[in-house]
């Protein structure tokens, strides 16, 4: 099922939560909405479910137009980042729930249940109650729910906000494994750039309630559109006025880092001296901090162990640096 959302604006009183945004999601795809907070991200999701209208514009599933249909109308799944369980329910009637009420038959339910408790890894735990599950069981619970009625579209809000660092990675993955499973038109906010770039085919980067630019992962992170966008997926840092990503940028221990064939943005951010605040080391990849010896700015290069052991790098040293790849802005070529 695809999604249109065409000149979408919402105001809260003088705040453009959302500004004359139109975006196109595809069918069967997993798309992110990611940005800052106060973006207009979670306006934009509940727009499309219909929980929140929109001051003008129009939303389109499947090309029919929903942008006066209730939330219940929409046939669509919504997962919150706090679970919403019911609590007095076991994990089986919490997700047969949605089942009941659409009164499909006791046979239906239960093959459907036991489906569904399969792909999200439930089976054993079906018989327990929320309140006796991690975090990751809870969210995987409610995923089935969601799931459960066969929605158009499922849409995602922060699902992995409120877990830990390493359940939230193991989460992501198996979400995009359950995506490419079940192939429902998927669509996720977060502000979390690894996130999205680890989850989604396509990425919306919005900012102050408009659309910055949409893409794939690779699109966004190799070709972004302006420096919101570069520097939101990423770290970054900037080079005699070129911003580059902390792995494009070389260091050695003279000035002599000639770049063969370098086009000729890469060529302009030239060499630059700088002193070394600290190397941290973080398994393969090394993160060298910096500081512009010319403008007291810092800065992160990341390189590899081996380049680091065969530069030997103590706190306080001088080094020199230059960059192997400057992305081509689109604002900065228009």
């Amino acid at each position: 099922m695809t999604i249109s959302v065409v000149g979408a604006n919402r105001r809260y009183g003088d705040f453009a939560a959302l500004d004359d945004v139109s975006l196109e999601i595809p069918s069967g795809s997993l798309t992110a909405l990611l940005g800052p907070s106060g973006s207009g991200k979670s306006t934009l999701l509940r727009a499309i479910a219909g929980l929140d209208d929109l001051d003008t514009g129009t939303v389109y599933i499947n090309g029919d137009d929903v942008t006066r249909l209730s939330p219940q109308r929409r046939d669509i799944g919504f997962v919150f980042q706090h679970y919403a369980a019911f609590k007095h329910m076991t994990v089986r009637e919490n997700i047969a729930f949605g089942l009941k009420i659409r009164k499909r038959s006791k046979s239906e339910i239960a093959t459907k249940v036991d489906e569904l408790l399969d792909v999200v890894g439930l089976t054993t735990f079906q018989s327990r109650y929320p309140n006796q599950l991690s975090g990751g069981q809870r969210q995987r619970m409610a995923l089935a729910r969601a799931l459960a009625v066969d929605p158009k579209v499922l849409l995602l809000d922060e699902p992995f906000g409120a877990l830990d660092a390493k359940v939230r990675d193991e989460l992501r993955r198996w979400l995009r494994r359950l995506h490419d499973e079940v192939h429902v038109t998927t669509v996720l906010v977060t502000h979390d750039q690894q996130e999205a770039l680890d989850v989604a085919d396509r990425i919306a980067v919005l900012n102050k309630g408009r659309l910055e630019q949409v893409g794939s992962p690779d699109e966004l992170y190799d070709h972004p559109s302006n420096e919101f966008v570069m520097s939101f997926l990423g770290t970054v840092a900037r080079l005699n006025g070129s911003l580059v990503r902390p792995h494009d940028i070389r260091l050695g221990r003279t000035p002599d880092l000639a770049l063969a064939d370098a086009d000729a943005a890469t060529a302009a951010s030239g060499v630059l001296r700088a002193s070394v605040v600290r190397v941290v080391h973080l398994g393969f990849e090394v993160r060298v901090e910096l500081r512009n010896a010319a403008t007291g700015e810092e800065f992160t290069a990341e390189i590899t162990r081996g380049d680091a052991e065969a530069l030997r790098l103590r706190d306080g040293d001088e080094i020199y640096v230059r960059a192997t790849r400057v992305p081509q802005l689109a604002t900065a070529t228009a």
